[in-house]
């Protein structure tokens, strides 16, 4: 597959001014399918925790076991704090010690399409139990739909207040 191609759009964003962004608006306006654009393009979103599930191998047992599974949702948000999208997935906990380790699978829903990503969120255990602040994380984007037809980079996620995610989406 042809990694994903457009116009490589920058703007600061007014919660990370370290971090280069294209605004989900700009996104929106582009035209066509974003592989046939050419070049590369960084989006910078806020996530805020909607729900959230757990569900233990063991009820009522060890607070982390292998095989234990989380189910999430949230709205995705723009640099204004305008809802542009949610994202949601499941993370299946891989290794219950030395800090845990889970392996998730996500969709984040855009303005023209939707985004895939995989991969593996390490540290989430702190003593036998979840981590508060969850650590920052990268994962593999697999493809998408619509303007992301095809598309390839990953994406980094690190906590930024309670039950919020700032989320990098760097594109090929």
């Amino acid at each position: 597959m042809r990694p994903i191609r457009a116009a490589c759009l920058g703007t600061t964003t007014a919660l990370v001014a370290l971090l280069a962004c294209a605004p989900v608006e700009a996104a929106a306006t582009d035209t066509g399918s974003a592989h046939a654009k050419g070049g590369h393009r960084v989006i910078t979103l806020i996530g805020v925790l909607k729900e959230q599930t757990r569900f233990p191998v063991t009820p009522g047992g060890i607070p982390a076991a292998q095989g234990d599974r989380t189910v999430f949702r949230s709205d995705l948000l723009d640099q204004n704090r305008k809802k542009v999208g949610e994202t949601g997935g499941t993370c299946t906990t891989t290794r219950a010690v030395d800090g845990g380790a889970e392996e998730c699978t996500v969709t984040y829903t855009l303005p023209g399409g939707q985004l895939s990503a995989q991969g593996m969120v390490f540290g989430i255990l702190t003593q036998g139990r979840p981590t508060t602040p969850p650590p920052p994380f990268d994962n593999a984007i697999t493809g998408g739909t619509g303007k992301f037809d095809r598309a390839r980079g990953q994406i980094h996620a690190e906590t930024i207040a309670p039950n919020t995610r700032r989320f990098t989406i760097d594109l090929d």
